[in-house]
């Protein structure tokens, strides 16, 4: 392995288990011991409780961090003002960020109205900066967790990440969404687009979902059904402690992942 940084995004349609791979994979890498900065981009903010952080410690999202977005951004959240449209936000992750893990910390994000609309609210100028600006800060990993599509924060994705995982189950209507975010991820010029096809039944070998995306992604990945995951929801880390079938899968994904950064 080089000395670059991993930066990588997961996308799909909700409910495919984006949160839990990224959860998932931010454990693999931890346990290489790399440092991880896992960041919750879905306003649905479940990552937190998916790496088994208590409902009970409180987390305040960037998008409302006045004080911050002010300092940095200059125009005051619901007022107008003129804006910074480049601030320097190296320093989010150390300002902001929690322990989630041994060596995983979590940033969120929080919810931008309008985003990816031409919005130029401060909240979303502060948000694309960070995420087009990942390759200043020191984690080696950082693992973003997308609402349902890369065009929400498409230029910054493309500036700060070189990895897509687009995520799918076999039903039709996730493997149309998939297949419409592995065009997404190739227009942000994103290096690598993985496809991870979740819940797999009957085994790993299916012939129909590698025909139809032959062509669309660099690699299919193929993950099992594994109740062991819903067992345990929402936090991985019993799956991880039981061995869970599905986490030597993960583990062999963030392998591949290294062996091509």
């Amino acid at each position: 392995m080089n000395n670059r940084k991993i930066r990588v995004v997961v996308a799909g349609k909700g409910g495919v288990g984006k949160t839990t791979l990224t959860a998932l994979l931010a454990h693999a890498f931890s346990r290489r011991g790399m440092p991880v900065l896992a960041v919750d981009g879905d306003p649905q903010a479940n990552l937190a409780a998916t790496l088994g952080i208590p409902a009970s410690h409180p987390i305040t999202p960037l998008t409302e961090q006045k004080a911050y977005i002010q300092e940095k951004i200059g125009g005051v959240p619901g007022r107008g003002g003129f804006m910074v449209l480049n601030p320097d936000v190296a320093d989010v992750a150390d300002r902001f960020a929690i322990p989630a893990a041994e060596g995983v910390r979590l940033l969120v994000m929080g919810g931008v109205q309008n985003a990816g609309t031409g919005c130029l609210c401060p909240e979303y100028t502060l948000i694309s900066t960070i995420l087009a600006s990942t390759g200043y800060f020191p984690d080696e990993v950082i693992l973003l967790d997308t609402p349902a599509g890369l065009e929400h924060f498409g230029r910054a994705v493309a500036e700060g990440f070189e990895y897509a995982l687009i995520v799918t189950d076999e039903s039709y209507n996730a493997r149309a969404v998939a297949r419409d975010l592995s065009r997404l991820a190739r227009q942000c010029s994103i290096r690598q687009v993985i496809l991870v096809v979740n819940r797999v039944r009957n085994g790993l070998e299916k012939p129909d979902i590698i025909g139809e995306m032959e062509g669309l992604f660099q690699k299919v990945w193929l993950l099992p059904h594994d109740s062991c995951i819903t067992r345990h929801e929402p936090s991985v880390i019993p799956a991880v402690l039981d061995h869970c079938p599905i986490v030597g899968n993960i583990e062999s994904l963030a392998g591949y992942i290294l062996a091509h950064c």
